[in-house]
Parts: structure tokens; C-alpha cells; sequence
């Protein structure tokens, strides 16, 4: 659908949504609808992110398809929700899906590129493959090129949102913000999970989020434990398989391949009547990605002392590479849209309960 015409059919469901208004306590974005009484773009997009896409409300949607009104309020905001995507990153072009398959390929060579060799070394010595000056260089690059997308995508969606940027660091509303975050409060559907991925409520799509979030959080973790070990102490990796660099890692690389397993086969299973067209490649791409990030590494780990750790090492450094380049222009960045939605939505309850009219 063009984007004029999205916009336009967002106005034209949310109108009937604030008429009707049956769903308001099935999560965080029917009241945030029921303050408004237009939709310009800017609420659009706050609106799509604030959406967890639990589907609840297609399925007790008396107006939802075939119905001529046609609500389906679970699409039509993840459709915003992906143009948002676009509409926020920065560089744009990355955005687009046949630029982060190159970018995929590119880092694969990269990482051969960047090694000396796949001869085994005693010990399992990752730097006699690549050295650690390159693997500073290269990752450290790549780390500050990703910040600074980040950093622009949520200036830019924070700026459409029409908040003032002081207004994100307040104390109050950014802890209750952190806290649905963290606990992923609206997949929780009032406590028998949300509506994905079929009409049957579940906790499954909560739980393996909660996975693939915090597998992540201890892989990054591992990797500034290690970081500190190296800089501070002088220890020389590879640590030990009882170091805390490795039980981090080891627990978020099982967790992670948990995870993206899960998450994989709910959206194999999911119905294709809530998502958006094209949005499923997106998805598959990112939590492959991530699958393969973890079971490589953890593969890397269990090998480490064989004539296959060469080339396990240039495999994992390429997936990591592709995947960090990749973050600012995949499904990663809902994380950081959604979270600015709550921090809005977590403003505009407090504006009400301090007697303010307007969100």
C-alpha cells in the first residue's frame, strides 16, 4: 500500500476503534487512541510502536475481516511500524532489504580478509588467527558507526513523537518504562499471554523473548567482562571454561539459541492476517542472524582446541560483524522504538493524572 494511503486507512481504523472502544484494556495502545481525536503521522508511528503486536484485538474485533469495515488494527500498525523503520534510519538507504544481504556478504569477506591463518594454535589462540589489533579496529569502528545510528534513529523518532528530548529522562516515567520493557508487560496479555501466534492465548512468544533479550544482555556482558580482563589485568584470552567471561557467555549463547528457535517457529506458525506484507523476511533475517551468532560461538567454544578453530573463528567474527552492521536496519530496532513509545505513553499518563487535558 503506498504511504499516503497507509496513513490515510490508519485515520480512517483508528476512528472506529475510538468509536467503538471495546478493546481498551487489552493493552497500552487503545487508551493512548481514546486521547486522540485525529491521527496525524507523527501518532501513527508512536501509536505502531507502542504496538507488541499480541493481536488480541483482531480476534474480538467485531468489525475485523470479512466485515466491511475491515479492522485490522494488528497489520495496519505493523505496516506503520516497518515504514517507521525506514522513515528513522539513518543512513535510509541501509534500511532497504537488498542492501543488508550485501552488507551480510561483504562482512563474511571481510572476516577472512582480516584473518592470517586456520592453522590450529596450542591453547586454542584466537589472535594468531586474527590478530587483536584488527579485532579492535574492526569491531571498535563498527561499534561507534552503530551507536551513532542508533542515536540518530531515536533522535528522529523522539523529535516525530513531539516530545521535548529532557522530557525522555524523566525519573519517574522512564522507570515505568524501563519496567514494562524489561518484563515485557503487554505480552502478557492480563495474564494469559498474548494472541500469537494463533487465536489461542499464550506466554510462549514472552517467555522466548525474555531469552533471546537476556541471552543477548549476557553475551554483551561476557564480552565487556573480557574486554576488562584484558585491559585492566593483562589476561590474554581464551579464558578458562569456569571464567566468568565463558559461564556469560556459555549461559547467553544458550539462551540466545533457545530463544531464536522459539521465536523462529512461533513466526513460522503465526497467522499471515496480523503482519505485514514483507515484514516476515525482516524478522527471519534478524533472529537467523542471531541464531547463527550464538550456535556459532558456542560451537567456537566446544572446538576451540581442534584443527577446526580457524575456521570457526573466521565464521563467527563474520556473522557477529554482519549482524552488528545490520542492527540499526532490522527488527533490532524495535527495541529501541518501542521503548521511546513507552516513555511517551508513560508521559502521557502522568500528564492525566496530574490533571492535564492534552497527551
Amino acid at each position: 500500500m503506498p504511504r499516503t494511503d497507509l496513513f490515510q486507512e490508519g485515520e480512517r481504523i483508528l476512528r472506529i476503534c475510538n468509536s467503538c472502544r471495546y478493546c481498551e484494556g487489552y493493552c497500552a495502545v487503545f487508551p493512548a487512541i481514546e486521547r486522540r481525536q485525529t491521527f496525524p503521522e507523527g501518532d501513527l508511528n508512536y501509536l505502531a510502536n507502542l504496538c507488541h503486536n499480541c493481536s488480541e484485538c483482531y480476534y474480538a474485533c467485531q468489525y475485523a475481516p470479512p466485515h466491511e469495515f475491515a479492522v485490522n488494527v494488528p497489520k495496519l500498525l505493523a505496516e506503520i511500524r516497518a515504514e517507521s523503520y525506514q522513515q528513522y534510519a539513518w543512513p535510509r538507504v541501509f534500511a532497504k532489504g537488498p542492501v543488508v544481504w550485501l552488507i551480510i556478504a561483504v562482512c563474511l569477506i571481510l572476516s577472512i580478509l582480516f584473518a592470517k591463518g586456520t592453522t590450529p594454535q596450542p591453547g586454542g589462540d584466537f589472535y594468531r588467527i586474527v590478530p587483536h589489533r584488527v579485532m579492535v579496529m574492526a569491531f571498535g569502528g563498527v561499534s561507534i558507526f552503530v551507536l551513532l545510528a542508533f542515536a540518530v534513529g531515536f533522535a528522529r523518532c523522539w523529535r516525530d513523537s513531539g516530545e521535548r528530548f529532557l522530557q525522555f529522562l524523566n525519573p519517574g516515567t522512564l522507570a515505568k518504562a524501563l519496567r514494562d520493557v524489561l518484563t515485557l508487560h503487554y505480552l502478557d496479555g492480563g495474564g494469559g499471554g498474548c494472541a500469537y501466534p494463533g487465536a489461542h492465548q499464550s506466554q510462549s512468544r514472552r517467555w522466548f523473548h525474555h531469552f533471546t533479550f537476556y541471552g543477548f544482555a549476557l553475551c554483551f556482558a561476557s564480552t565487556v567482562t573480557a574486554a576488562f580482563y584484558h585491559y585492566a589485568f593483562g589476561w590474554r584470552a581464551p579464558y578458562g571454561y569456569l571464567s566468568i567471561p565463558v559461564v556469560l557467555g556459555t549461559s547467553g549463547g544458550i539462551a540466545m539459541v533457545i530463544g531464536t528457535l522459539g521465536l523462529l517457529w512461533l513466526k513460522r506458525t503465526s497467522n499471515p492476517e496480523t503482519q505485514a506484507q514483507g515484514q516476515s523476511g525482516m524478522d527471519l533475517t534478524f533472529l537467523a542472524l542471531l541464531f547463527l551468532a550464538s550456535a556459532s560461538g558456542l560451537a567456537l567454544l566446544a572446538f576451540r582446541q581442534t584443527a577446526a578453530m580457524g575456521v570457526l573463528l573466521i565464521v563467527h567474527l563474520g556473522i557477529i560483524l554482519a549482524l552488528f552492521l545490520t542492527l540499526p536496519y532490522g527488527k533490532f530496532v524495535h527495541a529501541i522504538y518501542r521503548s521511546a513509545a513507552l516513555v511517551k505513553y508513560s508521559l502521557e499518563r502522568s500528564r492525566i493524572k496530574a490533571g492535564w487535558t492534552e497527551p
